[in-house]
């Protein structure tokens, strides 16, 4: 058998390898082209970018939030305050056993089911190295007990912090408010940027109004951190700037006053001084603490707030709209002097109701027997209302209307304070608007004595007769009467308040009105005569009642057998000293009764708060209108 011989080619074999040769070069330049490409590319087109990220993953920023702003009263109580706080953290990682420790815990310091839940919702969305709140606010006692078992608690700790505090309590509620932890429609208005850090926003009243102000500059700092997030070292720091401190009209001794003579009943109450619009006193009762909303209420403290019956949380001085009564009288017998429909000694005949021409419906007197001949200021001295429906039906809805509107009537006073109600001044225009009905003449009756559609709020009232006081003169009330910046020493008195002028055609017609006012207080048939005993000065003022239900034609009003949530509101409205006003106040007692009796007493403690007067009060009911 053969053997099969292959022959050798040298010249084959070599051209393959070089050519196998050649292909590798090629591969190993182009390789050699993508990697310069790709470091020419990192290194010169991309650097700033990874540098950034690179910077990022050393460097972060922690905020710093700023101590809020402190609010104090005109003659520098404070209202609203910043105090040591101290709340329990647990870093998650240094905790062995969580639940067995979360159990341990509520035996030395008190955990509520809010408290786990918070804590619980925090520790998902927390990093493992980072402190998780527990308990907000811990007592001395609290800090105390933790303190002696530190040992038994690795990854608990203590955190020292500020928390705000209203020291004076439900006695300024309503005008200071409060805050509360910051939520996801708080997100939506706030800057996100500089809120950072921040857990607490202002909810209601000044803390909501100025919250700009109190709340301040965020600042920050640069820290060091590993590739796992935790600290190193601080690169740079930058101080918060701290809120402005606010200073407040109020003061807190005639806001005291004015609570205290309320005594049981609720309400409302507004002194102002009618020189410069400057808001002394806005009392709203009944009232509520506002500490608890700080650290978070309780689910069900704050049901029972809001399905109280009394309403604590409504802010009465603000948003209460209650029908005028008979503190709109001044103002219409105003109207009728300015419009040429009376003279001082215009006579009305008062026989205990009055009737429209021809027709059969009498709209009666408080004073069911009739107070006889009157003119005007024995119609504001003695109530006649009589006499104020004759003089609005010669007005007219319209023109009775537009010149209470001149007074602030049916519209925001301003007041630097969220949350006004506007009331309502009716006009024939409005109904139309409002219910599609045209307006009849029996409503513009009882429009008269400020009953019907009419509507006001305290602070409305208020500004009306510090209008009143002053010939004229409606400044814009204000709250807050100095600011004092973080890099200031002193408080910055603001701007004053706008004034609207009320044109009148005879300046006289004030010093009719006024006069009759004084009547109310100081003659002895006046419906407030009894606080106008042994006083020192001369009050201006006028009763008023407000119904809060309607009376058949030939139904009698019997105080005793209605309930007490039915009974009329008393009202009162007075400036003092007659001669030269310091103080205008407005008071509205829900379910009082009587002006005179119940109301304008009210108004008296806070004179006499006002001009440092101590009187006997008199106590047997006058049957005051």
């Amino acid at each position: 058998m053969s053997r099969r011989i292959t022959l050798k080619d040298n010249l084959l074999e070599s051209r393959l390898f070089m050519f196998r040769t050649v292909q590798a070069i090629v591969g190993a330049a182009l390789l050699l082209a993508i990697l310069v490409g790709r470091l020419v590319y990192l290194q010169v087109f991309a650097h700033e970018h990874y540098r950034i990220q690179s910077e990022d993953n050393r460097v972060k920023i922690e905020p710093l939030p700023p101590n809020r702003g402190l609010i104090y009263d005109r003659n520098g109580v404070i209202l609203a305050e910043n105090l040591p706080s101290y709340r329990l953290e647990i870093i998650p990682e240094q905790v062995p056993d969580m639940e067995a420790t979360l159990t341990a815990l509520g035996e030395i310091v008190e955990i509520r089911p809010y408290d786990l839940e918070r804590f619980h919702k925090a520790l998902a969305r927390s990093r493992s190295f980072v402190g998780v709140p527990l308990r907000l606010n811990l007592s001395d006692e609290e800090v105390a007990r933790f303190a002696v078992n530190r040992h038994r608690f690795p990854g608990v700790e203590i955190r020292a912090g500020l928390s705000r505090h209203y020291p004076l309590g439900a006695e300024l509620a309503h005008v200071v408010g409060y805050v509360g932890r910051i939520n996801e429609r708080d997100l939506k208005t706030l800057d996100e940027a500089n809120y950072r850090g921040t857990t607490h926003t202002g909810k209601v009243g000044i803390e909501k109004t100025y919250e700009a102000l109190l709340h301040g500059t965020v600042g920050y700092r640069q820290l060091e951190a590993n590739a796992q997030g935790r600290t190193l070292r601080t690169l740079e720091r930058f101080p918060p700037v701290p809120g402005s401190d606010l200073y407040l009209s109020i003061d807190v001794r005639l806001q005291r006053a004015a609570s205290a003579a309320f005594g049981d009943y609720n309400g409302a109450a507004v002194a102002i001084d009618p020189r410069n619009g400057e808001v002394l006193a806005m009392v709203s009762l009944p009232s509520y603490d506002p500490n608890p909303f700080v650290r978070g209420i309780e689910y069900e403290d704050y049901q029972a707030l809001q399905k109280d019956p009394d309403r604590p949380l409504f802010q009465r001085a603000l948003r209460g709209q209650y029908p005028p009564g008979s503190t709109l009288k001044p103002f219409v017998g105003l109207a009728g002097l300015e419009l040429g429909i009376i003279r001082p000694g215009t006579q009305t005949y008062c026989p205990g109701y009055y009737t429209l021409p021809g027709k059969e419906r009498r709209y009666r007197d408080w004073k069911r027997s009739g107070h006889g001949m009157v003119d005007l200021a024995h119609a504001i001295r003695q109530s006649c209302d009589v006499y104020f429906y004759d003089l609005a039906r010669s007005l007219g809805i319209d023109r009775m209307h537009d010149f209470l509107a001149q007074f602030g009537f049916g519209q925001k006073t301003g007041i630097d304070l969220l949350g006004e109600s506007s009331g309502l001044l009716p006009s024939s225009a409005w109904k139309r608007r409002a219910r599609r009905e045209p307006w009849f003449p029996g409503e513009t009756l009882i429009s008269g004595i400020g009953q019907g559609f009419n509507l006001t709020t305290p602070l409305q009232l208020a500004v009306a007769t510090a209008t009143l006081a002053t010939h004229g003169e409606r400044r814009v009330p204000r709250l807050v009467a100095a600011i004092r910046p973080p890099d200031a020493s002193d408080p910055q008195p603001r701007e004053p308040s706008p004034v609207h002028h009320i044109p009148i055609v005879d300046e006289s017609h004030w010093d009719t009105i006024i006069d009759a006012m004084v009547q109310v207080v100081h003659h002895r048939r006046g419906t407030a005569r009894r606080i106008g005993h042994g006083i020192g000065y001369h009050i201006a003022g006028k009763t008023g009642t407000a119904q809060v239900f309607g009376l058949a034609q030939e139904e009698e009003y019997e105080e005793e057998e209605i309930a007490e949530k039915l009974r009329d509101h008393a009202l009162f409205i007075a400036f003092a000293p007659a001669e030269a006003p310091k103080l205008a106040v407005a008071v509205i007692v829900e379910n009082g009764g009587s002006g005179g009796a119940v109301a304008a007493p009210i108004a008296r403690a806070i004179f006499d708060a006002y001009f440092g007067e101590t009187t006997a009060r008199e106590t047997q009911d006058d049957g005051t209108h």
